[in-house]
């Protein structure tokens, strides 16, 4: 038995989620107020027998024990085991793979620190640092706010923090690793920052990784940041995630700006759930000699308000630390940035996140920094006013157009048709159909079928795939069998990638299959796998990636995996909702969520009919698809 089923085996989710929800008896099950989202009727239940809870209110989610203590605390997957282990009295074998640079990253961690200390310093006591101390007093910070982002002052000097710390005896080398230092032509050493205001980088764990530094006058660039260090990594910071991560996980809402001192000014006025994207951590494309190049600096704001064909992303990776804390995400940008980059980006953050995106539309010419100074109710109300990214999007696009004129009909549809290629949730991919069909008056079967070729177009030949074999043997097989067939599958040949757009983390019922199945997708191999997984999970995926599988009918097998997982998922999720829709009629409780739950009953058998429909289509006389049991 792995440690994970054995936690499992000696934890009751009642009693695990009754310390944080008050749970009233629903005849076999339990049910509260949900705890995620604010309502007036219950519509969070706790089923004992399946050891699951599910909201079938606005979160509409749900999973095992495990889920519940990461969803209600924030943290991942090993971090929950770890609680719940401790608690049930299970030791969790620690596998965790010697680092062998811990030592170097910790002696940067701690270089970077003394450099933080003395540029902050300089900030309150050297009569050099005047223009900076004026440059915050101008943009209205107070001391308290000065302190808790650990702003500083890096000296007018080459020389003078190389000559500090080496003092403290840190070597020259060392310097060189945190990137304080840069070399110069002639193999000498300098300062990297000098006269500069610093705003200390720190990783979610507080600790310092690296520094962006303003100029003071006209000097360019205007930004500048530590370059790519052991510790600073451009493509996982999130600047004052370590700050803003309480407000995020209690408010379930992150607002992404873009500089440094937006995220102060929000900060110092009560809008803690603000980080910033940094320049650092975005890549921006420009379009140079209509050739594309990237840069990484934040100052380059002002060059893309006056006309730069830029594209700004988050790195993946700052979508992993994310969702750690939540699935909401709210990007605040300019008009016209929103209405030419939503689409570029969005449909890529809600597939990872797995939840809408909304956008934060500035007004034209102002930072969040400026509306804040002015008026800190204005923010609050251009937050409550955002918007779902891509219904913004569509609307600046159809401003722009003619849609009494075909052309302009045509112009708009074929813009989003490779945004609706990339949806993975078919609901949302069809409730934008719709919207398109009442923009361009076009109907609705003609722009799914120009969509339909978009797909084609855009994923291999799915001849083969659509005829799946099913097994006639007499095996059967219970859905965490079914999950771990299909991971085995999935991690012996990554080949099959691109036949999983279908396949939702959310049809794996298993939190570790689930948690395994979400990294897969972002891992080029097994080994990057494992670096993002915690180690208490390397012997589970050590036994799926080693199961033994038949070599044949490959393509054939995980479109059969696909179809049963949804099919389990469905028929799970249909009986919970039966059992809710029941103890919800008994009690002549809420109209609203009773209409919801039939809604969603109807729903679900309309789901059902149409894994139905693909297994027909695809034959019954295959030999790999797995059975269901009765």
């Amino acid at each position: 038995m792995s440690v994970v089923d054995e936690v499992k085996q000696k934890t009751d989710i009642v009693e695990v989620i009754g310390r944080h929800v008050a749970l009233k008896k629903a005849g076999r099950n339990f049910r509260a107020l949900c705890p995620f989202h604010t309502e007036k009727a219950p519509s969070f239940y706790v089923f004992p027998e399946r050891q699951s809870w599910h909201c079938f209110g606005a979160c509409n989610t749900g999973g095992d024990v495990f889920s519940f203590v990461m969803k209600q605390q924030g943290i991942d997957f090993g971090e929950a085991l770890r609680l719940l282990a401790q608690e049930a009295g299970v030791t969790v074998p620690d596998r965790t793979r010697p680092d062998p640079r811990k030592d170097e990253r910790e002696k940067l961690h701690q270089v970077n620190e003394a450099a933080a200390d003395y540029f902050r310093d300089q900030l309150l006591k050297s009569p050099d640092a005047a223009r900076a101390r004026d440059y915050l007093q101008c943009r209205g910070l107070t001391p308290q706010t000065v302190s808790a982002f650990k702003l500083g002052y890096a000296p007018n000097s080459w020389e003078a923090l190389k000559r500090h710390l080496g003092e403290r005896g840190y070597t020259e080398q060392e310097l060189l690793d945190a990137g304080l230092l840069a070399e110069t032509g002639d193999g000498r050493t300098r300062d990297r920052f000098h006269d500069r205001l610093m705003f200390p980088i720190h990783d979610p764990r507080g600790r310092t990784t690296g520094f962006g530094a303003r100029a003071l006058d006209d000097s360019l660039p205007k930004y500048t940041n530590s370059p790519q260090t052991l510790v600073f990594d451009k493509s996982g910071t999130l600047y004052a995630v370590d700050l803003a991560a309480p407000a995020i996980r209690k408010q379930d809402r992150a607002v992404i700006v873009e500089g440094y001192m937006d995220v102060i000014t929000a900060h110092q006025n009560g809008f803690t759930n603000v980080v910033a994207s940094m320049g650092t951590s975005v890549t921006y494309l420009e379009k140079d000699n209509d050739r594309w190049r990237t840069f990484n600096e934040p100052e380059e704001r002002e060059a893309r308000r006056a006309g730069a064909e830029r594209s700004q992303k988050l790195n993946e990776r700052q979508l992993n630390v994310l969702r750690k804390l939540t699935r909401n995400i709210y990007l605040a940008l300019d008009a016209d940035a929103a209405g030419r980059e939503a689409m570029l980006r969005c449909v890529d953050y809600e597939n990872a996140l797995n939840a809408e995106v909304r956008v934060i539309v500035l007004p034209a010419d102002r930072d969040p920094d400026d509306v804040i100074r002015e008026d800190p109710s204005a923010w609050q109300r251009l937050v409550d006013d955002a918007v779902p990214v891509l219904d913004f999007a569509l609307e600046m696009s159809a401003a722009s157009l003619d849609l009494t004129a075909a052309r302009d009909q045509v112009q708009l549809i074929r813009e989003f048709l490779p945004v609706l290629a990339r949806m993975r949730d078919a609901l949302r991919r069809d409730h934008y159909l719709r919207k398109l069909e009442t923009r361009t008056g076009i109907r609705y079967n003609t722009i799914e079928a120009a969509l339909k070729e978009q797909l084609a177009a855009s994923r291999p030949a799915q001849g083969a795939r659509e005829r799946v074999e099913r097994s006639t043997a007499a095996t059967l097989y219970s859905s965490a069998r079914i999950e771990e067939e299909c991971l085995s599958l999935l991690l012996q040949h990554p080949e099959l990638k691109d036949g999983t757009q279908d396949l939702l983390p959310d049809y794996f019922q298993n939190s570790q299959n689930r948690e395994i199945f979400a990294a897969w997708k972002d891992s080029p191999d097994l080994e990057a796998l494992k670096e993002r997984l915690d180690p208490a999970m390397w012997e589970h995926v050590d036994g799926l990636a080693s199961r033994p599988l038949l070599a044949s009918n490959l393509d054939r097998r995980l479109p059969a995996y696909v179809l049963r997982l949804r099919e389990e998922y469905l028929r799970d999720l249909k009986s919970r909702e039966a059992a809710a829709l029941s103890r919800t009629g008994e009690e002549n409780g809420d109209s609203d969520a009773l209409a919801t739950l039939e809604e969603e009953a109807l729903q679900r058998n309309a789901q059902l009919r149409e894994v139905f429909t693909q297994k027909a289509r695809s034959g019954r006389s295959g030999r790999d698809e797995p059975r269901r049991v009765r």
